[in-house]
This record gives C-alpha cells, sequence and structure tokens, in this order.
C-alpha cells in the first residue's frame, strides 16, 4: 500500500533490477541515480511544492536473503537518529524493504516512526525563531521527505505549506537584509523597506522583518542627522520624512531625532543671527548681513521667530541704521553736555506740492511730484531754542548776523507792524525784548543756522544740518495729504500749534485781520518750543510758531526738482527759502504746501530753524 502510494507520487519508483530506486529526475532523463547520497530535485508538479523533492539513496539488500539484519540495521539507525540522510539511514532501509516485501510489517511500522520523528523535528525547527539559514535548509530537506512518504497526508500537507512560507519569508529578510547592508533603504518606495513590509505581510510578528524594518528607520534618521550636522536641513527634513513613513509605532524615535535636528538647525540659526547683528554694527555690513538671513531662510521653518526678527532688524538697519522710526535721541557734545533732542522719522513717499485746486496756492507750489525716502532721517523735536543757539556762540565764540549788524526786524505794537530795530539779535524776542531761553531762537539768518549745524556735527562727529525742503514738508504733513497739516478743516484743532487765530489778543489789545476765525492759542508771538501737542510723528511747531529756513535755494517750481528728498541747492545763490505756518501769518501761509523766497540775510522775529541729522 505504501509503495503503490510512493509510486503514485513519483518521488520514487521501483528499479530496473530488485534494491536499486532511482529519482523521479533520472527516470525523466534515463539516467541512473547517484549512489552517493540523498537526491533533491525541483518537481514538476507546481501546484503541490515550489521546493525540491526527495528521492532515497539506493540501498543493496543483497542476494534477497535474511532481511532481518536490514530490519535490526534500520531500527538502530532511527533510535541514533540517522533518519534519511544516506543510505545507512533508517527511511532508505524501511523503503527497500517495503520493496522487497510489500507485506513486511515491521518495516512499515518503523516507517512511520521514522515519518512521525521527521514531522516533529520539523515542527521543532519551525519552532525555534533563529534557526538561521542552516535550520532552513533542513525544514525544507524534512518537508521534502515528509512529503514524499504521505503526499496526501493533510499535516505533512499543512507543514509543507509552513515551510514553503518560512522559505519565503526567509528569502524576503535576507533581500532586506542584503539591501540594507548596502545603504538601499527604500525611501523610493523599493529596497529593504519594501521587503520587510513583504515580510510582515506574510508574518506580522517576524522577528527579523521588525528588527530590519526598525533598522531602516535608525539609518533614515542616522542620515537625517548625518545631513544636520553637514547643515543640509533640506536633506535632513526628508530622511525625517522617510523615516516616519517606515512604521506607525516609530513617531518616538522620529520626535527625538527631529528635536535633535531642530537643535542643531537653531544653533546654525543662532550662529547667522549673531554674525548678522553684527554685520548690521558694521556701516558697510548690511549687505552681509542680508546674505546671512537669506542662508537662515534656507534652513528655518516658515513663520520662524528669530528669521522674522532678523529680517526686521534689517530692514530697520536699511531705513534707519541702529535707529528705529519713532525714536527719541540726543547726542553727546564734547563737554559732556547732550544737543538737542531728535526724533527719527520714518522712510517712506508722498506727493509734494499743491494742486491746481488747492485754495491759496501758488504756482511756485507745482507741479505735485512724487518724492520716495529709501532711508528714514532724524529731525529735531522742536525748533533750535535760544539756550541751544547760546551755547554755540559761547563755545565758537560766533557772532551772528544780526549781532554783526546791530539790528533785526522786530513786531512793533504801537504800529502793528514789523519794523528794524537796533539792537535786536538772537537773545531777542519776537518784540525786541530778551527771549527766554526755551523759546525758539528767532534773528538769525540761514547762515547763522548752518554755522550752528556744523558747530554742533563737529561737537557730536555726526552730520548736523538743515532740513531740505522736501524734507520739511514731508515731516509736516506726517503721512496726511490734506491741505493743511491737520486736514482740510477750515478751522485748526485746538492745542494743535500756535497760528494767528482770531481770538489771540495782542499785549495792547490788537487782533489778526486775516486769522482763523473762531480761534485762539493764548500767544501773541512765538510760544516756547515744543508747547503744543506733537504732529503723528512725535514732532513739535512745524505747522506754526515761527516759520523756518531749510537748506533749498529759491526756485520759482517744482520743475526739475530733485526726486529723491535732497535738497535742491545752487552754490552762490542769495535767495533761500522757509517753510511752515507762524505765529503772526495768514491762514493761507499755514497750509502743508506753503513755501516762500528769503535773502539769505534776512534775520527776523518770524523765522527761526531746526535741523535733521542723518542716520
Amino acid at each position: 500500500m505504501l509503495m503503490a502510494t510512493l509510486l503514485a507520487v513519483g518521488c520514487a519508483r521501483a528499479p530496473e533490477a530488485p534494491g536499486q530506486p532511482a529519482s523521479t529526475a533520472d527516470a525523466a532523463a534515463g539516467g541512473a541515480a547517484s549512489p552517493e547520497g540523498p537526491q533533491v530535485t525541483v518537481s514538476g508538479d507546481e501546484s503541490q511544492a515550489v521546493f525540491g523533492a526527495w528521492s532515497p539513496p539506493p540501498v543493496d539488500l543483497g542476494d534477497g536473503g535474511d532481511l532481518a539484519p536490514w530490519r535490526a540495521r534500520a531500527a538502530q539507525a532511527l533510535e541514533s537518529g540517522r533518519l534519511f540522510e544516506d543510505a545507512d539511514s533508517a527511511v532508505p532501509i524501511y523503503l527497500a524493504l517495503l520493496q522487497a516485501d510489500p507485506g513486511d510489517r515491521a518495516a512499515r511500522r518503523g516507517l512511520q516512526r521514522a515519518r512521525a520523528r521527521i514531522v516533529d523535528e520539523a515542527r521543532t525547527l519551525l519552532a525555534e525563531p533563529d534557526r538561521g539559514s542552516p535550520g532552513l535548509a533542513r525544514l525544507e530537506q524534512l518537508a521534502a521527505v515528509a512529503r514524499a512518504l504521505a503526499p496526501d497526508d493533510a499535516g505533512v500537507l499543512a507543514l509543507q505549506r509552513e515551510v514553503e512560507a518560512e522559505r519565503r519569508l526567509d528569502a524576503l529578510d535576507r533581500a532586506g537584509e542584503d539591501d540594507l547592508r548596502a545603504g538601499r533603504l527604500g525611501e523610493q518606495g523599493n529596497g529593504a523597506l519594501a521587503y520587510f513590509r513583504d515580510a510582515l505581510a506574510l508574518r506580522p510578528d517576524d522577528p527579523r522583518a521588525l528588527q530590519g524594518r526598525a533598522a531602516v528607520e535608525s539609518a533614515a534618521l542616522s542620515r537625517a542627522e548625518q545631513a544636520a550636522l553637514a547643515l543640509d536641513f533640506a536633506t535632513a527634513e526628508q530622511w525625517l520624512g522617510h523615516a516616519h513613513a517606515v512604521r506607525e509605532d516609530g513617531a518616538g524615535a522620529v520626535r527625538d531625532a527631529r528635536q535633535r535636528v531642530a537643535s542643531l538647525r537653531d544653533a546654525r540659526i543662532a550662529v547667522l543671527r549673531d554674525a548678522a547683528l553684527r554685520d548690521l554694527v558694521r556701516g558697510d555690513g548690511l549687505r552681509d548681513a542680508r546674505t546671512r538671513l537669506a542662508d537662515i531662510l534656507q534652513i528655518a521653518p516658515p513663520g520662524d521667530p528669530v528669521a522674522v526678527q532678523l529680517r526686521q532688524r534689517i530692514d530697520l538697519a536699511t531705513h534707519y541704521g541702529a535707529f528705529r522710526p519713532g525714536q527719541v535721541f540726543t547726542d553727546a557734545l564734547a563737554d559732556g553736555s547732550r544737543g538737542p533732542q531728535m526724533v527719527v522719522v520714518p522712510h517712506g513717499a508722498f506727493h509734494m506740492g499743491a494742486p491746481d485746486s488747492e485754495p491759496d496756492s501758488s504756482d511756485a507750489e507745482r507741479p505735485v511730484h512724487y518724492v520716495r525716502f529709501d532711508r528714514g532721517f532724524a529731525m529735531s523735536l522742536t525748533e533750535v531754542t535760544v539756550a541751544e543757539f547760546g551755547r554755540f556762540v559761547a563755545h565758537a565764540g560766533a557772532r551772528p548776523r544780526a549781532t554783526r549788524r546791530g539790528n533785526s526786524i522786530v513786531y512793533d505794537e504801537r504800529s502793528g507792524n514789523f519794523a528794524r530795530r537796533s539792537g535786536a539779535d538772537w537773545r531777542s524776542g519776537y518784540d525786541g525784548r530778551p527771549a527766554g531761553q526755551g523759546d525758539p531762537v528767532l534773528h538769525v539768518s540761514v547762515r547763522d543756522a548752518e554755522a550752528y549745524a556744523a558747530w554742533l556735527s563737529d561737537q557730536t562727529g555726526r552730520h548736523y544740518r538743515l532740513p531740505s525742503e522736501t524734507e520739511f514738508e514731508y515731516a509736516l504733513r506726517a503721512g496726511e495729504p490734506a491741505r493743511f497739516p491737520w486736514g482740510n478743516a477750515a478751522v485748526p484743532p485746538e492745542g494743535s500749534g500756535n497760528f494767528a487765530g482770531g481770538n489771540d489778543v495782542s499785549p495792547g489789545g490788537r487782533t489778526w485781520n486775516n486769522a482763523f476765525v473762531g480761534f485762539g492759542d493764548g500767544y501773541w508771538g512765538p510760544a516756547p518750543a515744543g508747547r503744543f501737542e506733537p504732529n503723528a510723528w512725535g514732532l513739535h511747531d512745524l505747522a506754526g510758531n515761527v516759520s523756518e529756513w531749510v537748506a533749498d535755494c529759491w526756485h520759482a517750481s517744482y520743475r526739475r526738482a530733485p526726486a529723491d528728498g535732497a535738497a535742491w541747492f545752487n552754490p552762490g545763490c542769495r535767495s533761500r527759502v522757509v517753510r511752515g505756518g507762524v505765529w503772526a501769518g495768514s491762514p493761507a501761509q499755514t497750509r502743508s504746501a506753503w513755501r516762500a523766497p528769503m535773502d539769505s540775510d534776512m534775520t527776523s522775529a518770524r523765522i527761526g530753524f531746526r535741523l535733521v541729522r542723518g542716520i
């Protein structure tokens, strides 16, 4: 019965002569089996197995005499564990005995015990997690022998399927391990990770595949950190992404690695930021600071606060140097005292001049033209005061124009007009009497103002000068494009400045004929500097109090005027420009675009000045 079964599956057939079994492959090829050992060949029945089929080694029982010694030899081989490996093993001898005598019950029982031992050994090997390649080869041999002995047995068929799964699993694991050693992690969808994933699809708890997958993740994280150490944070981020995609339960390791990469990136960003800040301290370091910002933006995540703050600092440095818009500061003089208070005017652009439709405007205020300031500048909070100008006169030994000439134009209360009066100079008020130390200095020519600026520059080591006409109007408007500095209202807001108002009364009881109706500021004559509310940019008295000298020569219109805010100056010009409303001026003179020519030697109770400083 057993021999018939063996013949049916084609694993062995009766030899041409007794005791000479041949392999299936030999039968197909017509050749003889090798006498050296068992033969494993590939079966043509792919529906049954895809690994080798087993053929027993030939056993020569002799002339057919007494077979009892062969039975004893087979039993001894079975007892010692020599099951099928060669012609002296139990299974080949039992098969030869059954071929010689199909009714040999002892041989049949021995063969059954041998098959059970084979299946038990196979099951034991299947349960071993670290059997290695030799163990798998042994397992495949055991399965092939078991199938040759009992091809229709359900347990043997199940064993065959399990062994085949083990073989496929081992092949996938080995392929994954080979790719892992070769550095082919599978970030592009193939390589080690793909093999380990296929292995886990066969067996989710396969330790080799789990270990291999973890090794892929670890290698990806290592590459991420190596890239970060090389300051290639874009590549580092890619490898972190690959590592994150390896396994769902690997978030902790990826998170830790991401934090390490982030620490390296933050440290690099800090180095670049600190270098950029040092660049900004240098006068010529702005370009280098921008380059470092570009380097930060290449590696920083979107919205990185360090990058945002550095960009702001660079923007400030671009437009304001070491300052910020609206900042108030003073410079130290050589004797340790402080210069006038300055405020940083923001950079920007505006339309200078008056449109044709503006009431009381003149052709001298046209054409309206666009002017842009790419850099901010600092301007005196108030007009230069008597005290500040007096320090210059004392230290520099200066003799201003009115002092040398011995007179200036003052307001005469008796006539209600302006008249020249002897003895009036920078120490005098609007009416010729001594001025207060905090009053805006009057009775100074444009050259006196420029001399003060030159002295202040020498004292501080900074460049002070008169504002250009464009700078004055830009600062006066403070972003307000309307007719007046406060807008288009016909009457100034209360507290906005010192203007000629219908409610103002002189010491002798006089009132203004041409003034803002219903307005009064409590002053007839200039008010102390800074007494009224500043404009939107922190500047006092630009719109009123006293008119002010600017650096420009007089031009009858703005045709061909500079578009960058620079003073329009022609060396040797005698006629200069005054800007800004005055305590004794008409409403038309208080307009933002108002301008007037003035002889450069003129000194008056209505004209003072303020300075600007480069930043």
